[in-house]
């Protein structure tokens, strides 16, 4: 008789990297509210996966530069064993999510949380998260900036972005 499969919490780590600056701005750069800007994580297996300019990385829960999150969403639970999630990071790692593909807007810590959280649960993190990068660029403001923001957040600001450095 088989044993019934052992299941894992999982969670996202939300962190506000705006620390409140966002709300307080917005209105008057973009035009309308926001509420800050996010940077997620996963957590599974006792640890914090995160991706940035670095690729796909791990800690204790709550051991980035960034500390403690400012929201915590049970994403329910997952059969997937660690040894077959760490295989899948590995895969991830090694095609669509390495050093070189990471991008502010389109392809960042929170495409990856998405990911891996679709992969782990079936479930998607909060639309609220991933749609910011679009409803920013969506702004007057965004789409005039956009070329600085590229430069500005690719490289220069990648260190404040990137819990990993």
């Amino acid at each position: 008789m088989d044993s019934p499969p052992m299941l894992h919490l999982v969670k996202l780590y939300v962190y506000n990297l705006s620390k409140g600056m966002a709300r307080c701005l917005s209105p008057i750069m973009l035009g309308k509210q926001l509420d800050g800007i996010w940077h997620t994580s996963i957590i599974v297996h006792r640890d914090e996966f995160f991706y940035g300019s670095g690729g796909i990385s791990s800690c204790p829960p709550g051991g980035t530069m960034l500390g403690l999150p400012d929201l915590i969403v049970d994403l329910g639970f997952t059969e997937v064993s660690e040894e077959l999630f760490l295989e899948y990071l590995a895969s991830l790692g090694e095609s669509i999510f390495r050093r070189d593909t990471y991008n502010l807007f389109y392809h960042n810590h929170n495409t990856f949380s998405n990911e891996a959280a679709q992969f782990l649960t079936g479930r998607k993190i909060l639309s609220y998260i991933t749609d910011l990068p679009s409803e920013v660029l969506a702004t007057p403001f965004g789409k005039a900036l956009r070329p600085l923001l590229d430069l500005s957040f690719g490289q220069a600001l990648r260190p404040l972005l990137d819990p990993a450095t």
